[in-house]
């Protein structure tokens, strides 16, 4: 380290002697941070800043004169004119040290009072020009005066006494001052005033409205330092009283362990509350907790009170108050780990990168709660993981199907034995962080009877302007949620409470298609089958044209589920020759497959195999994806009447009315006879009787069926249709656009019959899906009738 540089100068001003000072009207400036120099005072300076280092120099290279100006913002760190204050001091640099990093120490005496004309220039250093302010006489010092300055000077010892910090040789040239203004400007710079309240005395160029001010501002500061005093002597007698109490209680204590009545409860208690230390609770939560152990420490050990006191003490410091991790968001690392975890999906997949680049640009800000909609194995939980993992953030997943209970949601009173909070909190503690990634699964599943309604608890839960206090009946604390990343999934919307639903964004995941399929299991389910059978890709290959044929012939579903259930078949049957002694390395052919598994389940088309009278093919969207569904028309003999069988639910009844009257309607242009509907009985059938079925969309294949038998012109075998019907013969649009076509594709049908007001709904099916399928849309009943009944 270098040799400090010291650079003596004149001794400090003689301000009683007759001779006045001269001062320059160009000085160099320099700005402070934070405090006011104030004539006939002197302050030590440190000096860092490159203007103010040339300034200084500057001043030491001339008569040792520089002005210092106060900075209003004292964060900025080159000031302009306008982030000065227009009044400023004069001061004589007495003494200078200059350190080994090149900044400067210098001890400044206070001259006179100066203001701002203009500035010269900037640079190197701030430069102005400035008028003098000249000091006001007050010789000789009226009374009232006198008695100001007495007031001040005794607020100053006053100050004193309360714990104000100021030197015995400012008190000393204080009490020798007779100048009651150079005893205002000396009490102003040793008071630790503000910033602008310095500034106001240095401004102050009268002598008597200067007296007041400083006056005023001395009364204040002591009714503050009184006022401090008072808290201060309060705390002190808290901390008196809390010494008191925990002398009493150690000697309870002694009394107990004598008993032999609380050595456990006593090591137990310290351990809660050292838990209760390192959770960093809040602090209503903290004031409970001690509240509880103080409780605790007088209790029996055995008593059942104090059971329950130390079940509710365990959750309390077991939660993760303030254990928050840090998201990792990577745009790109996200990406790559929702790549490698899933195939296609790219539209959800942009919208999680949506929410972390949102969640990036605004850490603080709310999270939305998405709700993903789907057929089962789709992918909808395996999503969140991959969320989760995304994130860096852990992953807590709480199934909610069949529960009817609020309390299972909100938590038990602990009036009630064996009470335990919710599944929010207990989820919550398992996880061990406060901003876990939450997946609440089957939403759509929840009930309600007397006990309450789950899906209302919920409605606080996932609410972010609420969540952020939410209350365990069992805590009986506020716990935040508002930086928990909440994610439900269900199988369909429609039994989901609207309230509920609405606080959601809802994300819909359909069916894959036989091409995705294949691609899932090249890269997904066979290696996870192999690991699980305990075999290596070196013991067992799969074959393009066995997975497909797993994929056409063995499942027919939206997701795949049951498609990895028919690979681990195969695996594990194969596990048992690897384990019998069999080496060598096997390949999964079709042939292969068919013995393994037997004969294939579904067809490679499932349609009609040719065109029938009264039977038409509809498609029908369920919680397990599209599916494929025949209605049958049979005339009889009767007097009109409709018959319904196959387990329809009320809207696909009305439907099939609504359908009736539009094909009486229609008759003539078919040339049926009007009377024919008189008499005859129609009766509709929709096999798989034990399967439930309902929703709006079957209206214009209730039609095709009911005008082919009674005009006797059969229906196209190769053709699947959906669409509601209304009286007018309007086809109205439906939802579920991309399952439909997905599950006609799958069973072997490519021409199919949409509402035109579904065809900007064609942009949700993937690209392979589009080439395969030939789409026609239909505004009118005339249209169907006209693409799909046979001359």
């Amino acid at each position: 380290m270098g040799a400090f540089q010291v650079i003596d100068v004149p001794e400090s001003i003689d301000f009683d002697s007759s001779e006045p000072i001269r001062i320059p009207d160009i000085l160099p400036a320099v700005a402070l941070r934070d405090m006011v120099l104030l004539p006939f005072t002197i302050v030590p300076l440190a000096v860092g800043r490159a203007s103010s280092l040339e300034a200084i120099n500057k001043a030491l290279a001339g008569n040792r004169q520089v002005l210092l100006l106060a900075q209003r913002d004292g964060s900025l760190e080159n000031p302009g004119q306008d982030d000065l204050y227009d009044v400023g001091c004069v001061g004589q640099i007495m003494r200078m040290v200059k350190l080994p990093d090149g900044d400067l120490r210098v001890l400044v005496q206070g001259l006179a009072r100066a203001h701002v004309d203009y500035i010269t220039h900037t640079e190197p250093h701030l430069e102005v020009r400035i008028s003098a302010l000249a000091e006001p006489s007050l010789d000789p010092v009226p009374d009232h005066l006198e008695v100001l300055s007495r007031s001040i000077r005794e607020g100053m010892e006053k100050a004193v006494t309360l714990g104000r910090q100021i030197s015995p040789e400012v008190m000393l040239v204080a009490a020798s001052l007779n100048d009651p203004l150079r005893l205002a400007d000396l009490v102003t710079a040793n008071l630790g005033l503000k910033l602008e309240d310095a500034q106001s005395v240095l401004e102050a160029l009268e002598g008597e409205p200067r007296l007041e001010l400083v006056h005023r501002l001395v009364e204040r500061e002591n009714a503050l330092l009184e006022m401090q005093h008072e808290i201060s002597s309060k705390v002190r007698g808290d901390m008196d009283r809390n010494q008191k109490e925990f002398f009493l209680r150690q000697q309870l204590r002694t009394i107990q362990k004598e008993l032999g009545e609380i050595d456990d409860l006593d090591q137990e208690i310290d351990n809660l509350r050292k838990r209760a230390d390192e959770a960093g609770l809040d602090e209503v939560a903290r004031e409970e907790v001690d509240k509880q152990l103080r409780r605790l420490t007088t209790m029996h050990p055995d008593s059942a009170e104090s059971s329950v006191i130390r079940t509710w003490l365990d959750w309390m410091v077991g939660l993760p108050w303030s254990k928050i991790s840090s998201d990792d968001l990577d745009l790109e690392k996200a990406r790559q780990v929702l790549d490698q975890d899933h195939f296609g999906l790219e539209k959800i997949k942009e919208r999680i990168i949506e929410i972390l680049a949102v969640k990036r640009l605004k850490p603080d800000g709310h999270s939305p709660i998405l709700c993903f909609v789907g057929p089962p194995g789709v992918g909808k939980t395996s999503l969140g993981r991959s969320i989760a993992r995304a994130l860096g953030r852990q992953f807590a997943r709480n199934s909610l199907g069949g529960i009817r209970d609020e309390a299972e949601i909100r938590g038990h009173r602990r009036t009630y034995v064996g009470a335990l909070p919710g599944r929010i909190i207990q989820a919550l503690s398992q996880a061990g962080t406060s901003n876990p990634v939450f997946m609440l699964d089957e939403v759509d599943k929840l009930g309600a009877d007397g006990r309450g309604d789950p899906s209302s608890a919920l409605l606080e839960v996932l609410d972010p302007e609420q969540n952020h206090a939410f209350r365990d009946h069992y805590l009986g604390i506020d716990v935040d949620l508002s930086r928990v990343l909440f994610i439900a999934t269900a199988n369909v919307e429609d039994t989901i409470q609207p309230a509920f639903l609405d606080r959601m964004e809802v994300i819909r995941l359909s069916g894959y298609t036989e091409e995705e399929k294949l691609a899932i299991a090249q890269r997904h389910l066979v290696p996870q089958s192999l690991d699980d059978s305990g075999l290596s890709p070196d013991q067992l290959t799969f074959t393009d044209a066995s997975l497909r044929l797993l994929v056409a012939g063995y499942t027919r579903e939206a997701g795949v589920r049951n498609l990895q259930r028919q690979i681990g078949a195969v695996c594990r049957k194969m596990a048992v020759k690897v384990a019998s002694g069999e080496s060598r390395r096997r390949r999964i052919s079709p042939a292969l497959v068919e013995r393994l598994l037997g004969p294939r389940i579904f067809l490679a088309e499932s349609r009609l195999s040719e065109p029938r009278v009264g039977v038409s093919t509809g498609l029908a969207y369920t919680a397990a994806g599209g599916d494929v569904l025949l209605v049958e028309a049979l005339a009889l003999s009767g007097k009109g009447q409709l018959k319904l069988t196959g387990s329809l639910g009320e809207v696909m009844q009305e439907s099939a009315a609504a359908a009736l009257s539009r094909a009486r309607a229609h008759a003539e242009a078919l040339n049926i006879d009007p009377a024919w509907f008189m008499t005859h009985d129609i009766h509709l059938h929709v096999p798989e009787g034990g399967v439930p079925k309902d929703g709006p969309s079957a209206g214009i294949t209730l039609l095709t069926a009911i005008l082919s038998v009674a005009s006797g012109r059969a229906v196209r075998h190769d053709l699947a249709m959906t669409g509601e019907i209304t009286l007018r013969g309007e086809v109205l649009p439906i939802g579920g656009v991309k399952e439909k076509v997905l599950a006609a594709l799958r069973s072997g049908i490519t021409e199919i019959l949409l509402p035109r007001h579904n065809e900007r709904d064609l942009a949700d099916l993937p690209l392979s899906a589009r080439r395969k399928a030939h789409i026609h849309f239909v505004a009118t009943a005339d249209d169907v009738l006209e693409a799909a009944l046979l001359p």
